[in-house]
């Protein structure tokens, strides 16, 4: 059942511009090195946005303190839901950031801080700031004037506070996720580079720190027999005896992306999921957007995907069989497992990267430039052992992102029907309790 809030209830209708304050005063002294966040920092899935870096404050740009919200006005950010909250480090701490962004805090005695981020996110404000956009096509900004004339609801400050409060709960589990993901992650990491880079366990054979029978942290001791004992000289310098010097060309299966006619393009969830270079990319797995009913070049689930196209080296893993256009390429190591491949293509960010600054108008890695750059390939019953280990580490990363997309369309469902007043807060938050 619906619930339809009114004046009597103490709602009231307000212009936005009065319902919360745009660009509100931070001071910060010229020349003084001060946090800094650039557009590419925030992720339009992820609530939270943290400084990159500190740079020093010449005068221009936006500024900001611990909480308020940044929202991107120029295109096409803000169509693709470029909206954060700023984390400091230290919360009393002020910043400054992209020249592109709106700064929006919740105003004093009318509207809570935590709920002013939620009114903002809500596709009706959003959409409508794309509506006043104005300026040269590709660069098109919103006039700050111009959300004078949006008018939004604003309840009562409690009512805030709870909206807020569900919403966050939903947040708050999703940035949990998120968190043990990168943990998981890392720990892989670490693995991969103990192994296939610095041969740790190679290396502790030779100096004697590992004897057949024992164990190392993290290194059973049946694993003893798959390392030798013994480094070689090679192209790629020292590396352990038996292990190959190959190319991704002869160790990989490698599809370059093709861009099928915009035409075939839709964002209605018309045939297959299509990613036409890393900009959907996000943390392991990229959100789809953009479809396509007539796919060119295809990768398979649980594909590496690269980008090839600035910037170059940025990777993700397929979630799904999609399609991908002339940013991407797909990776998969001939022994079909998945972690090795990923966690390999990571390593090899660097090498690939090389290629940022190549080409006239944007970097950018052609199929022969990839296929010829060196790699070491191991035996495989080591990328077998690896991938086992590292198999549990991202089955838990694919099942805390499942939840989160649960979640996050939770959240994009109740958002709207809360702010608006159509759901009652306290029926959301008997529901969201079940859920999280």
């Amino acid at each position: 059942m619906t619930y339809k809030r009114d004046i009597a209830d103490g709602w009231r209708h307000l212009p936005f511009n009065e319902a919360v304050l745009l660009n509100p005063t931070v001071r910060l002294e010229r020349g003084v090195a001060y946090s800094f966040v650039s557009m590419a920092d925030i992720s339009a899935d992820t609530r939270s946005v943290y400084p990159s870096e500190q740079r020093t404050f010449r005068s221009g740009g936006s500024r900001f303190q611990n909480g308020d919200t940044l929202m991107a006005r120029i295109t096409p950010c803000l169509e693709n839901g470029k909206i954060a909250r700023y984390h400091a480090k230290d919360a009393t701490e002020a910043a400054h950031g992209s020249t592109e962004f709106i700064v929006i805090r919740g105003r004093p005695e009318v509207t809570d801080n935590d709920f002013a981020y939620y009114l903002t996110r809500w596709d009706k404000v959003r959409n409508y700031a794309i509506t006043q956009m104005t300026g040269t096509s590709g660069r098109q900004r919103v006039p700050i004037n111009s959300l004078e004339h949006l008018i939004v609801p604003i309840p009562p400050l409690p009512e805030q506070r709870r909206i807020a409060h569900i919403l966050g709960t939903l947040d708050d589990k999703i940035a949990l996720n998120r968190r043990m993901n990168e943990t998981l992650e890392e720990m892989a990491r670490a693995l991969f580079k103990a192994w296939f880079i610095n041969f740790e366990p190679v290396r502790a054979k030779i100096e004697g720190r590992w004897r057949r029978g024992e164990s190392l942290p993290g290194m059973p001791a049946e694993l003893y027999d798959l390392f030798p004992d013994r480094l070689v000289d090679s192209e790629l310098g020292a590396v352990p005896e038996g292990w190959a010097v190959g190319t991704v060309g002869e160790c990989f299966n490698l599809t370059m992306g093709q861009s099928p006619p915009g035409s075939t393009y839709n964002e209605e969830g018309d045939g297959m999921s299509f990613f036409q270079g890393s900009a959907d990319f996000d943390f392991r797995y990229p959100t789809n957007r953009r479809y396509c009913t007539a796919p060119a070049r295809i990768a398979e689930p649980d594909d590496t995907l690269v980008s090839v196209r600035a910037p170059v080296g940025t990777i993700n893993m397929a979630w799904e069989k999609c399609c991908i256009g002339r940013g991407l390429a797909a990776l998969r190591h001939k022994s079909g497992c998945r972690s090795f491949t990923y966690y390999a293509v990571n390593a090899l960010q660097r090498e690939i990267q090389q290629y940022e600054h190549t080409g006239t108008v944007f970097g950018a890695i052609n199929k022969r430039q990839f296929e010829t750059l060196p790699t070491l390939e191991p035996p495989t019953v080591m990328v077998d052992a690896f991938g086992t280990f590292a198999l549990n580490w991202d089955e838990r990363i694919r099942l805390n992102t499942a939840e989160n997309r649960t979640l996050a369309a939770m959240r994009d469902t109740l958002l709207p029907k809360l702010i608006s007043g159509e759901f009652c807060s306290r029926g959301a938050t008997k529901k969201t309790k079940e859920l999280v």
